[in-house]
């Protein structure tokens, strides 16, 4: 896809956004809010007009119906039908392109192992639970062979035990199918854990793409070091939170608050001294501290990641 353009009524969503994808790959396209990511796929998918090239598999696909467009969509509703069985809710998709009975039930019957809901064909999809309802709708997503498969907050509506648990299960099925995919979040752990590469947009714009661990360590703006979730960063540098810890003899300092957040002490000191730019680092300590008490940290001053000029 190259320099893909929307505007609606008259308001720029996407601008010049150019991205790839390896074939057996899976990107995850993350940004806040309104930075463009579910009208990125619905551009791709051919719901929404738009300006640039698409190609999928080598052959532009921008003039070409949305439904011989060789695409899967999976949203974080589902939209399963509440009328059908699991088992017709996968089918669904065969029997729209006319594939044979023997044929479809061959597929859905491999496709609900695969997913691990062998024994829920028959099933009614008002009995399911948010997790099986996602396996179930990306079975039928996947029904098609589609030659691309497009995932939009997918795990969205889940809680986030739930949420951690599936993306792991959703990557290991994904890589099982060698399934070229797009994956829309907000997310950055889940995108971690699902991507073998991750595309940010901000305001309708690409700012950045790469490897999951390299976009964290070492981002490349301010803007995308506080999106990713890091807590110290000023306008220069970032400050890695483990490159930060208590000492007896440090930095003089105050602590601002202690929370146990993940398993962890979550704290916040106030410097004496300003660090690049910053007057506040969070740390992960050891025991709690009450707030308010004095304390002295060390930085690791080789840790710290400086953005380009």
């Amino acid at each position: 896809m190259r320099q893909l353009s929307v505007s609606l009524e008259g308001t720029s969503i996407l601008s010049d956004v150019s991205l790839r994808v390896e074939g057996g790959s899976v990107l995850a396209v993350l940004g806040p809010s309104g930075s463009g990511k579910s009208t990125l796929l619905r551009a791709i998918a051919g719901l929404i007009p738009s300006d640039g090239a698409i190609e999928l598999d080598g052959r532009d696909i921008a003039s070409v119906p949305t439904h011989r467009r060789g695409i899967g969509l999976m949203f974080q509703s589902h939209a399963l039908f509440p009328h059908l069985t699991v088992a017709d809710n996968v089918a669904f998709g065969l029997v729209e392109l006319g594939w044979s009975s023997t044929d479809i039930d061959r597929r859905v019957e491999d496709l609900l192992e695969l997913v691990e809901l062998g024994h829920a064909e028959d099933r009614s999809v008002a009995t399911l639970s948010g997790g099986e309802a996602q396996r179930v709708a990306l079975a039928r997503a996947l029904a098609p062979e589609p030659s691309l498969l497009m995932l939009d907050e997918p795990l969205g509506s889940l809680d986030r035990r739930l949420r951690e648990e599936l993306a792991d299960s959703l990557a290991s099925l994904l890589r099982t199918v060698d399934t070229t995919a797009l994956y829309v979040t907000h997310d950055q752990e889940e995108a971690s854990l699902v991507a073998d590469r991750m595309l940010i947009l901000e305001q309708g714009a690409v700012t950045a793409t790469g490897r999951p661990a390299p976009l964290w360590q070492s981002p490349r703006s301010a803007w995308i070091a506080r999106f990713l979730g890091h807590p110290n960063v000023s306008e220069e540098a970032m400050v890695p939170v483990p490159a930060v810890s208590l000492v007896p003899d440090g930095m003089p300092a105050t602590v601002g608050s202690c929370r146990f957040v993940d398993g962890v002490w979550r704290t916040e000191v106030i410097l004496d001294q300003p660090v690049v730019g910053l007057d506040r680092l969070v740390l992960h300590a050891p025991s709690p501290h009450a707030e308010g008490s004095e304390t002295s940290v060390r930085v690791d001053f080789d840790q710290i990641h400086r953005f380009p000029s």
